[in-house]
């Protein structure tokens, strides 16, 4: 049976099952009683709209907007699927509201927009003021995106994040930090090449450039070459980092280079290339879903290399989850105005010394580690690690109060981050990670009545997922006649049936 199809199949099931899509809105107040729905709508509903007439602000103490982000795209810039549009962006905006939701307990309405027009996109977001405390920015493709992303930070008095652009910046950022402080290099003296010139390798180059990397000795490129002074197909952004370096070649630029940055296609780096760059090369290879080398072709070149890719099965992931959810977390909890580059490079040192900090047994053993340490193969936290909301947020909300952009200020930061903790509740935080654990050491389990299509799918899943060996148990002949007409893939399952004689 094809996999890859399979595996299509399931995605299109998981979307499609039961209620359709994967996010809904849930009442936070008791709504049982007609006295309950009095006080929820007509007429209780009045005070608090005489409440806020009266005091704005109050719209955050009688209303959700302070826990309310919108996820806004026109589809323009969806993963690797390119302008797909706003209906077939909405499934990737759920998503995101879902991470948002699971990470930091930050509830999300996605909003598809259908315009490619910068004034257009801007009103309609800017008109959407009142009602969220904050705007998170997704798939908008550039050079629109920038535009975007300034007018509404100039316009709007709440935070406003772009995350394809500045996720990656920010998490990119701490993981050079790290890789730097491995290998005892000054990142004022790095040589730097960049391959990508799109959102989020300029949003990722100007994050280095304000931790201390040198403008003069950062090389970008993008589809049409080097970006020099020659090119005349150049936007603002790319042209910000326009050097005099004559029409060399991404192979000529990353000789004696410290750092590779990649953020544009896949296989695109090659061994040699490897090899011709400096003592203890760094390279974050971060196209998905294929790097811009593989991490095993980079180790083989260059056994001092400390690598980086987007990907959860090799070490060091740069993953946007470990930004966004505890960045506007932190914003909302202080009623920030804005997400400025205070507050950015925060969340960026924030994660770099989480890593340097000694890692609970909890998150070793869900990754099947006997210990992870800092070093090489450990520059940035793991996604699962519980303590990074009670670290990321706070180094949001100290920023934005130190700032000037906090309506809220915390007074009491160690009761912050116990409220922190306590806000997703750490179960939700351990189910994660037992699961994880679940992967690294799976067991045969008996799943019984296997002679049903619902218990079948369950132990595909469980074998997809990576915890258990099944073995089912029913009626043989029924058991592989529901395998086929239900397309459910077991990898040559171990069928008992107690009926039989055998």
């Amino acid at each position: 049976m094809d996999t890859k199809r399979n595996i299509q199949q399931e995605a299109l099931d998981y979307h499609a099952n039961g209620r359709p899509g994967k996010i809904k809105v849930v009442p936070t107040k008791n709504t049982k009683t007609q006295r309950d729905l009095s006080l929820a709508y007509s007429p209780g509903v009045a005070e608090p709209c005489l409440k806020i007439k009266e005091n704005q602000e109050d719209v955050y103490k009688y209303t959700a907007k302070g826990n309310l982000v919108a996820v806004i795209s026109n589809g323009t810039a969806v993963l690797g699927l390119g302008n797909i549009g706003p209906e077939a962006s909405k499934p990737v905006m759920e998503g995101k509201g879902v991470l948002f939701k699971i990470f930091a307990d930050i509830d999300v309405f996605d909003l598809e927009l259908n315009t490619k027009s910068i004034d257009e996109f801007v009103t309609v977001v800017k008109a959407l003021e009142p009602t969220f405390g904050g705007v998170n920015l997704e798939d908008i493709k550039a050079p629109e995106c920038f535009e975007i992303e300034r007018r509404l930070k100039e316009e709007m008095n709440i935070p406003v994040m772009h995350d394809d652009q500045h996720g990656t910046a920010m998490i990119s950022g701490a993981a050079l930090l790290n890789a730097l402080e491995v290998v005892d290099k000054d990142i004022t003296t790095i040589k730097m090449v960049v391959s990508g010139a799109g959102a989020a390798a300029v949003a990722c180059s100007r994050m280095y450039l304000n931790l201390g990397v040198s403008k003069d000795n950062i090389t970008m490129f993008d589809v049409d070459g080097v970006i020099n002074h020659e090119r005349t197909n150049l936007d603002e952004s790319r042209m910000f980092f326009a050097r005099d370096t004559g029409n060399i070649s991404m192979a000529d630029a990353l000789v004696a280079a410290d750092v590779f940055i990649g953020l544009s296609a896949g296989n695109i780096l090659s061994q040699d290339m490897i090899r011709s760059m400096a003592k203890d090369p760094i390279v974050f290879a971060m196209a998905n879903p294929n790097p811009e080398i593989t991490y095993d072709d980079a180790v083989a070149a260059r056994p001092d290399i400390i690598m980086a890719t987007g990907r959860s099965d090799y070490p060091n992931q740069v993953n946007n989850v470990l930004g966004f959810p505890f960045i506007f977390r932190g914003a909302l909890d202080v009623r920030a105005t804005a997400i400025n580059e205070e507050m950015k490079m925060a969340a960026a040192y924030a994660l770099a010394a989480l890593a340097k900090q000694p890692v609970p047994e909890i998150v070793t053993k869900a990754y099947g580690l006997k210990s992870m340490t800092f070093g090489r193969d450990y520059i940035i936290p793991k996604p699962l690690d519980p303590r990074l909301l009670s670290t990321v947020a706070p180094a949001i909300a100290k920023a934005a109060m130190e700032t000037g952009v906090a309506r809220k200020p915390i007074e009491d930061f160690e009761a912050y981050k116990l409220e922190l903790n306590e806000r997703l509740g750490i179960n939700n935080s351990i189910i994660r990670l037992v699961n994880a654990k679940a992967r690294q050491n799976p067991q045969r389990i008996v799943f019984a009545e296997a002679d049903n299509t619902k218990v079948l799918k369950a132990a595909q899943i469980a074998e997809e997922e990576g915890f258990a060996f099944p073995i089912l148990l029913g009626n043989e002949k029924r058991i592989n006649q529901l395998i086929g007409e239900h397309k459910i893939e077991l990898k040559n399952p171990v069928i008992i049936d107690p009926r039989s004689d055998a």
